[in-house]
């Protein structure tokens, strides 16, 4: 069985692997506190000359995530995100479950724009201490479709939040690949824009982890009391500073959100020319196919994928790429969905 499931279902690229061989046998503090942390902190602010910023780690996203919006809201506040937003979906109410609201908006192809931010505030002005108050802006990039938000879009989306006084946070679980599909910004602008972000590692070739960026000056004390209060600190900290040393030091991070972008491009452009059509266009390493009954059994005896959605009672089906995904991989896929849209070609000519 080929496996494009997701992009976390393997272990870790061989230089995360070889560091955490090379230091099992040391004793090291705990709970981040140890130069390994240190190490991959001053990496990640390399990347990001033009702010001044605090770097914390975490194992996983969901917990990113709950750490990042109860240090930013007051119990009363809450949070606006698009319908198909992580947090909105994905997270089983986890925010709620901390007491704060999630106000979703419809999104354009997994996007949140800075006109559906203008409005949530002000239907919300009109009630005023009657309904929550929204106070933070919540975006995912890459999105949860695979799509990313352009330079002008952020912008937009950082003025308004400005205007109306609102933070606005990041969820970068997949920002390897948003950065590596072809936009004009960096992590650098990234602190500009947002008050706090994650950078993602365990969906780019680490074994676990996510790094917390905080800009606002505002926000940066008392960070570390939400997180051990959530759970979210790690004892063995260290393994957490061992991950983005492996993925920052000489750029991989880089050269893997680019390696699967590029081969999830091959299996879209292909599909795209066999007559599948697309449930949105990816950017980066998630494809989104729409797929008839016949061809949905042929594939998933030969491939392992997750059914998204559907189109109508067609089902929508995930291919997801990672660091381990190779061309040969690839190149068979393709040649399953050659061989599914050919038997179904020759079922309808019976």
């Amino acid at each position: 069985m080929l496996f494009f499931k997701n992009d976390y279902g393997q272990g870790c690229i061989p230089e995360i692997l070889e560091l955490l061989s090379k230091t099992n046998d040391e004793s090291i503090n705990g709970y981040g506190q140890d130069p390994y942390c240190k190490e991959a902190e001053e990496l990640i602010r390399s990347k990001m000359p033009d702010s001044q910023v605090d770097v914390h780690f975490i194992a996983g996203g969901t917990l990113s995530n709950i750490s990042m919006i109860k240090h930013l809201l007051r119990p009363f506040e809450a949070v606006i995100a698009c319908d198909t937003g992580h947090i909105a979906t994905h997270e089983t109410g986890s925010i709620e479950a901390t007491g704060h609201k999630v106000i979703t908006v419809p999104n354009a192809s997994g996007k949140l724009s800075a006109s559906a931010i203008r409005k949530v505030y002000d239907d919300h002005m009109l009630q005023f201490e009657h309904m929550v108050f929204p106070k933070a802006v919540y975006i995912s990039n890459a999105t949860e479709l695979g799509t990313v938000y352009t330079r002008k879009e952020i912008e937009e989306i950082r003025r308004v939040c400005d205007e109306l006084n609102l933070y606005l946070m990041c969820d970068g679980a997949r920002v390897g690949s948003a950065l590596m599909s072809g936009v004009d910004y960096t992590l650098n602008d990234m602190a500009r824009w947002f008050d706090l972000f994650s950078i993602g590692g365990t969906k780019n070739g680490a074994l676990i982890g996510e790094a917390i960026i905080i800009s606002n000056g505002m926000l940066k004390p008392y960070f570390r009391f939400v997180m051990k209060q959530s759970g979210a600190m790690l004892a063995k900290g260290w393994l957490l500073g061992l991950q983005f040393i492996g993925l920052f030091k000489n750029d991989a991070f880089y050269k893997i959100a680019k390696h699967q972008n590029e081969l999830a491009q091959q299996i879209q452009v292909k599909a795209l020319e066999l007559g599948y059509p697309l449930f949105v266009k990816s950017e980066t390493n998630q494809v989104f196919l729409v797929v008839n009954h016949n061809e949905y059994e042929y594939l998933k005896k030969r491939v392992e994928f997750e059914i998204w959605d559907y189109w109508n009672d067609d089902p929508v089906i995930r291919f997801v790429t990672s660091f381990h995904t190779s061309q040969e991989e690839v190149d068979y896929l393709i040649v399953y969905l050659e061989e599914a849209k050919e038997k179904e070609q020759v079922s309808d000519r019976l």
